[in-house]
């Protein structure tokens, strides 16, 4: 009886935090120009955020409405951070910190690497180069542990087998994957990614043995405009961050329904789904040379995800 009290306890408890969480419609950023590129979560609706005006990774715990610095600015060697993934499974925030300058004149600083850091203590993990740098954008993870990332310089999809020691290139095409993006991985396995400057969406099948299978362009139901961060969240489903508006895309053969969700939102670049609440980064890159861009937010639009 007092074993079975307990764990009711423990239920209670975990579904107070998700109510709580759910309750949040705003995270505002303890700092300035955090310029939030993408986020992630976990199940208890803790929200992690790559700072790309920071070189950090801000996270609000499961009942916060503010995000403050957990992974300190340069740690580790980050620079230019994008993309984050919260894999649970393998107790790990994968972090996209990518090269900056390099234009005008300007000396190319850091490395492009996508970086593992322990989801319970920020502990520094590990660091895994990019071959021929580039810009680590996003990251998905497949249910067999292996780590993809869309890499938006040179048009590719890296991978990181599970307990490789290096990435490889997994599946590269300098035109159809020209300004790769957004990735997540549906139930039929395949990799999806976005290219945010030709505003189109792909499907790469994984092949039996494991290489990429051919690339094949999806038909939007809506015309995409430079989309996004984009994440899973049901078979068939994706939520996808594109041109002011949060989408909902289902996947039916080579079509794409998409159903607008929310418009008007201010430089969305990144979404998340806790409980029923997807989260929205408001990242207003375009603002980055302003002198004082103001607040930044995260903004929570209510949703159910399908099965």
């Amino acid at each position: 009886m007092k074993r079975h009290s307990i764990a009711t306890l423990c239920c209670l408890v975990a579904f107070l935090s998700l109510m709580q969480a759910a309750d949040r419609s705003t995270i505002t950023f303890a700092d300035g120009r955090i310029f939030p590129e993408s986020l992630t979560s976990t199940k208890d609706g803790t929200l992690y955020f790559g700072s790309l005006g920071q070189k950090a990774v801000y996270r609000a715990g499961p009942t916060a409405s503010q995000a403050t610095v957990w992974i300190k600015p340069e740690t580790a060697g980050l620079n230019t951070v994008l993309g984050v993934f919260a894999d649970e499974r393998a107790g790990v925030l994968w972090v996209c910190s990518s090269t900056s300058g390099g234009r005008n004149g300007q000396p190319v600083v850091g490395e492009t690497a996508l970086k593992a850091f322990a989801l319970k203590d920020a502990s520094f993990k590990k660091s895994y180069p990019f071959p021929g740098n580039g810009a680590c954008n996003d990251i998905a993870v497949a249910k067999d542990g292996t780590v993809y990332v869309a890499e938006t310089a040179q048009g590719r999809v890296l991978r990181l087998k599970k307990g490789a020691t290096a990435l490889d290139v997994w599946s590269s095409d300098p035109k159809q994957l020209a300004g790769a993006d957004g990735v997540a991985i549906l139930d039929d396995g395949a990799v999806y990614v976005n290219s945010v400057t030709q505003s189109t969406l792909m499907r790469i099948p994984v092949n039996k043995d494991g290489s990429a299978g051919m690339i094949t362009m999806l038909t939007p139901s809506l015309p995409l405009k430079g989309p996004d961060g984009m994440r899973s969240v049901g078979s068939k489903t994706l939520l996808l961050v594109e041109g002011g508006r949060l989408d909902e895309v289902t996947i039916d053969g080579t079509k794409a329904n998409v159903k607008v969700l929310k418009e008007g939102m201010k430089g969305p670049t990144a979404v998340t789904l806790v409980g029923g609440m997807a989260y929205v980064s408001e990242a207003r890159l375009d603002q980055q040379s302003a002198p004082d861009p103001g607040p930044f937010h995260a903004v929570g639009v209510p949703y159910r995800a399908p099965k």
